[in-house]
């Protein structure tokens, strides 16, 4: 069998992963995880911020930190709940809005580059693998299971 490890951990830092910043969206420097939490919000109504840190596998503490930072950087709007005072919504901003489309461009840009390289079936057995791949590691009680 081949060093699975090695080719995801060789997949994660062509993704990018370990650098400090994912994206760049004219002045905004944005975190992996704050570009995965303005993708969730692009996604969804409202969600609250504990639907969000689970969906994301984080915790709230860590999670809630984010949300400040993006909230003082004018990307997203925290309201409190009118039903339960202590529940709180998020909505992306116009700013906020215009950054994650950007962030969509660039990713759109950068896997059709990619999958240029692969022919049409090998870029249906690619997306199809990483599904199969994604509803395994679901099932694992060994890592996140986020909610998709």
């Amino acid at each position: 069998m081949e060093d699975i490890r090695a080719i995801l951990q060789i997949t994660m830092r062509r993704f990018g992963m370990l650098n400090k910043n994912c994206c760049s969206v004219e002045d905004f420097d944005i975190s992996q995880v704050q570009s995965h939490i303005l993708y969730e919000l692009a996604r969804s109504k409202g969600p609250s911020m504990q639907q969000v840190a689970e969906t994301i596998g984080m915790d709230i503490t860590t999670f809630s930190r984010q949300i400040q930072t993006l909230v003082k950087l004018e990307l997203v709007e925290k309201r409190q709940s009118a039903e339960d005072k202590r529940m709180y919504h998020l909505y992306l901003t116009e700013k906020g809005k215009h950054l994650e489309d950007g962030i969509n461009q660039q990713m759109l840009h950068y896997l059709g580059n990619v999958f240029l390289n692969l022919s049409e079936k090998e870029s249906t057995d690619v997306v199809e693998s990483l599904k199969i791949l994604n509803a395994a590691m679901s099932k694992s009680n060994m890592c996140c299971k986020p909610y998709y």
